[in-house]
């Protein structure tokens, strides 16, 4: 198991369903627009070639339809000459009878017997569109336009089309990785749901507000959840049945013990038999134990009521103060503030009585408990303290563990205790803290329990 957790969180994306799909989504989006760009690019690019050409078109009609004057033969005429970077030039080829002024006008190397049409020539290193025609005069004229200055504008014709792609693939990749968050945000609830319920909410989850593609691992979730729910009825049952059965034979044998105790023995056998006598009560304690820990984890008792804490305190003085008198322990209530939990009162009555009962155990004769609870805008907060040995820090923890109790302790006592104590702090959805009452000289323990406003 550590092995497989060490897998996943060494390798978060392998194991991401989120920025799997995210970094494919991605992956398409960006293969997707750079095929789209690059068709694009070469489609706006012979566009605008073609518009070019069909500009050469439009320049020798004018001179054909409207009879513009013509350059000498073997001269040229450039138009748009305040753009050097679109002129086109137009030059009229020379006949045979023509005169040789002004060649050096013409375009340098560009033969005379060029066919109608278009067609790219090469003049002295120099390429050009040139676009042959004879006019209805019988003159014969070339339109011709570099093509470096033609590839230069029909790049940037088709640059200008991947604009919107530069602007909206970044776009949908945030989108995309919004849209993801979002639709895994409802897991990303759910697992925090179902982590902060405590041991015994084995209720089912409702898939209704989940995707349909979940559904049926939440059916999964629910029935497992049915069936931990089962077992551990049936374990609360099994030890609650367990130690209500044992209760009648071991009050028969604690009867039994009582009577022999009328009867004539040795001193040895009177020992034996108050050794008996504690057995059988420390046994009668521990069903009990076992009987109050199935009741507070039985998670079908309700918590409908507010109970005053000062009239738990008193019920709870009233139950162990005899015990305390027997040891000399100075025992009250510090302080007259009043405050309601949300809390059953025999739940109450059980938590605070094992918590004063642990404290009066474990504090030496002479010593000092108090109790005492404090009202806040947001919590009320119960505190018993006592001036006992306390309990060591790395041990604060197992020490909710049932059965087991520090070691080097000479009381007596089953170990449940404190499981009941939490299991009834779970229950009421409470904090509690194991403090050191005394941080001098490391003595004494302050067991806090804050009980959160609803």
């Amino acid at each position: 198991m550590d092995g497989f957790k060490g897998r996943v969180i060494k390798d978060p994306v392998r194991n991401s369903l989120q920025i799997r799909l995210s970094l494919w989504l991605s992956a398409v989006i960006v293969l997707i627009a750079i095929v789209a760009g690059t068709f694009a690019f070469f489609n706006a690019k012979g566009e605008a070639n073609e518009l070019q050409d069909d500009t050469l078109r439009q320049v020798a009609s004018l001179f054909d339809e409207h009879h513009l004057p013509l350059p000498a033969p073997g001269t040229r005429r450039v138009l748009s000459e305040e753009e050097e970077d679109s002129r086109v030039v137009v030059q009229q080829l020379k006949r045979n009878d023509a005169t040789t002024a002004d060649v050096d006008m013409a375009i340098p190397g560009l033969p005379d017997s060029l066919a109608d049409g278009l067609q790219t020539v090469t003049a002295e290193d120099e390429d050009y569109r040139v676009l042959v025609k004879t006019l209805s005069n019988g003159a014969r004229i070339a339109v011709s336009q570099e093509t470096d200055i033609r590839n230069e504008i029909a790049r940037a014709s088709a640059l200008r089309t991947l604009l919107p792609f530069l602007v909206l693939v970044p776009v949908l990749l945030v989108v995309v990785s919004v849209l993801v968050r979002h639709m895994f945000k409802l897991i990303a609830e759910l697992s925090r749901e179902i982590d902060q319920r405590e041991d015994h909410e084995l209720h089912p989850i409702k898939p209704e507000s989940l995707p349909t593609e979940i559904r049926p691992f939440l059916v999964a979730i629910n029935r497992l959840l049915g069936r931990v729910a089962q077992s551990m009825d049936a374990q609360r049952r099994f030890v609650a049945d367990a130690a209500h059965e044992l209760r009648s034979p071991l009050t028969a044998l604690s009867l039994q013990a009582e009577r022999l105790g009328t009867a004539p023995m040795s001193d040895t056998a009177q020992e034996r038999l108050a050794a008996l006598r504690g057995g059988i009560q420390r046994t009668r304690q521990l069903l009990d134990q076992l009987l109050t820990l199935a009741r507070v984890q039985d998670a079908a008792h309700a918590q409908t009521e507010t109970t005053p804490v000062q009239q738990i305190f008193r019920r709870v003085l009233e139950d162990l103060l005899p015990l305390a008198e027997a040891k000399n322990i100075d025992i009250g209530v510090v302080g007259e503030t009043e405050a309601e939990v949300h809390m059953h009162p025999a739940e109450l009555h059980i938590l605070l009585k094992n918590l004063v009962d642990n404290a009066i155990r474990y504090t030496p004769a002479g010593g000092r408990i108090d109790l005492s609870v404090a009202c806040e805008p947001d919590a009320v907060t119960v505190v018993i303290e006592d001036t006992g040995p306390g309990i060591p820090e790395h041990e604060r923890d197992r020490v909710f563990d049932p059965f087991y109790r520090v070691l080097g302790s000479d009381e007596t006592g089953s170990g449940l205790g404190l499981s009941i104590v939490q299991a009834i702090v779970g229950r009421a959805r409470a904090k509690i803290a194991l403090e050191e009452a005394d941080a001098l000289t490391h003595s004494g323990l302050r067991v806090r329990i804050t009980f959160l406003h609803s």
